[in-house]
Parts: structure tokens; C-alpha cells; sequence
């Protein structure tokens, strides 16, 4: 397979709603943008096709190929483009929880890739609310790359980014451009987003693409933070979205990446003689 060393990248920061026929529509508009600039893939936040209860047609969970995923199958090819799909709930036989899923999908509207959100956000705060992530959505079970001619593609989703075992691994496995497709809400976004993801990219020697939602849900309590990112191996912020919808743009340059790797080789220096976990104290 003949892989580009440089292309164009598109990353779109979306306020989905709750109607998932809208939200799709305006999804298109944003994939025909990105095929005028010029983008060989774009890139969509997590729940990207519909947040809160769906008043339009299309429904909740879907099964995959289905209604959300034909649609840009057929975008794929009629403008010649990779799209990475962001997440969106995928229906589970005989559970009442969903997948949160995203796709890889090619310009021949082929599905390369599939990845189901590996960890769920559970927790008990200080004032006894909890948050059960878990109760609605079923975690996956494997860690996925996808070796592509726009270079080795690893998938995450959201809360994804704060385990970086699964980023390290992408990593060992070739993985050159990293997704991290999110919902992230505006309290933790101002104080982590940025500062893991530069991280990822920075400890991996990779690119992280980081497409976020923006604006108030009408299922939700806080705002979504927004500040999509494209974060080259060195860990410099490429390109940012304000603080409204859109698409921004940045150059994929395997060169760049290449020449990082060669400065700071912290994936072929590890000490994996002394990594084993130990539980004695």
C-alpha cells in the first residue's frame, strides 16, 4: 500500500442537537467544505449525529451499516474523501445499552474500521451523585488501528484520553494520527482537555485530532467546552476551533513525524525488563 507522506486534514466542532436528520444534513455541509479545501479525511466529534432524545426521523441506536453510517458512506464517495464518523450509539441485540462507536470510512464508501468506547465514565462524587456512564452505554473490548494510505489511524473516544496504556499501544502498533473524538463538558475541558491531549502526542510521538462538541444540550448539565485541536508530534497546537461550530484545517506531515521519532526514539528506549506490575510493597 502507497501511503501519502503530506495531506490536508479536516476536523469539524459541532452543537448537535437532539434531531438526528439535522445534525446529519449539517454534517454534509461541513464534509462538502472540507472536500472544496482540499482534505483527503475529516473528522467529527463524539455523539456527533444526535444528542438528547431524537425528534426527528432516523431514531436512537443504530445497527451498522445503517442510517447514519449509509449517508456517509455515500458522502464518502460522492466527494472522494475519508471520513472518520466521530461516535455515535450503535444498537446492541438484546440490551438496553448501546456501543458508543466510531467508523473509518473510505472514498469507495468501504467501513475500515470500527471502535466501541473502551471505558465508561462511572463514578460516586463527594455529594453521593453518581454518574453511571456505564448503565447506558456498554464498553468494547479491543484496541483499534487501521493501517490506511493516510498513514496507521488509532481510535478513541473521549474519557478515552485520561488511560494513556491504550494511546502507548496504538503507538507500538505504528499508529501515526491518533482520534479523539469528544464530548468533554466546559469544568474539566478549561483544565485538562488541552494540556492530556498534547501530552498523548508528545509521549507518542504522533498526531492526536481531537474534534469536540460546543454549546448547551438540552440532555445535558454543562456546556460542551469545544477548543477542537490538531496536535503535531512535537505537541504544538496545530490548529483550534473558537467558540462556535466550523471546520479547521491542518497539514499531516510524516516527515515531521518521522524526524520527532528520531530525536526523542522514547518508543524504542523503553525498559520493558522492569515494566511488570508488581503488587508487592
Amino acid at each position: 500500500m502507497e501511503r501519502l507522506r503530506k495531506y490536508k486534514i479536516a476536523v469539524a466542532q459541532l452543537d448537535s442537537q437532539n434531531n438526528k436528520k439535522d445534525n446529519l444534513e449539517k454534517v454534509c455541509r461541513y464534509i462538502d467544505m472540507a472536500a472544496a479545501e482540499g482534505a483527503r479525511i475529516i473528522s467529527f466529534p463524539e455523539t456527533m449525529n444526535l444528542r438528547g432524545d431524537n425528534i426527528g426521523e432516523g431514531g436512537e441506536r443504530e445497527k451498522i451499516p445503517g442510517y447514519t453510517t449509509e449517508i456517509l458512506m455515500e458522502k464518502a464517495v460522492q466527494k472522494k474523501i475519508y471520513i472518520h464518523s466521530g461516535s455515535f450509539s450503535e444498537y446492541i441485540e438484546g440490551d438496553d445499552r448501546g456501543y458508543n462507536t466510531s467508523v473509518v470510512i473510505d472514498p469507495q464508501g468501504n467501513i475500515l474500521c470500527k471502535y466501541r468506547k473502551l471505558h465508561t465514565f462511572d463514578v460516586t462524587l463527594p455529594d453521593g451523585t453518581v454518574c453511571a456512564e456505564s448503565e447506558k452505554i456498554k464498553p468494547g473490548d479491543d484496541i483499534v488501528t487501521v493501517d490506511t494510505p493516510l498513514g496507521i489511524l488509532g481510535m478513541s473516544i473521549c474519557y478515552d484520553i485520561r488511560f494513556p496504556e491504550i494511546y502507548r499501544i496504538m503507538a507500538l502498533r505504528g499508529a501515526q494520527v491518533i482520534f479523539t473524538p469528544a464530548n468533554f463538558t466546559t469544568p474539566t475541558g478549561k483544565d485538562h482537555w488541552e494540556t492530556i491531549l498534547r501530552t498523548r502526542a508528545i509521549e507518542n510521538g504522533c498526531y492526536v485530532v481531537a474534534a469536540d462538541q460546543i454549546g448547551r444540550k438540552k440532555d445535558a448539565q454543562f456546556s460542551s467546552y469545544g477548543n477542537s485541536l490538531i496536535v503535531d508530534p512535537w505537541g504544538t497546537v496545530i490548529a483550534r476551533s473558537g467558540d462556535h461550530e466550523g471546520v479547521i484545517y491542518a497539514e499531516i506531515d510524516f516527515d515531521f513525524l518521522d524526524s520527532i521519532r528520531a530525536k526523542i526514539p522514547s518508543l524504542k528506549n523503553r525498559r520493558t525488563d522492569v515494566y511488570e506490575l508488581n503488587e508487592r510493597r
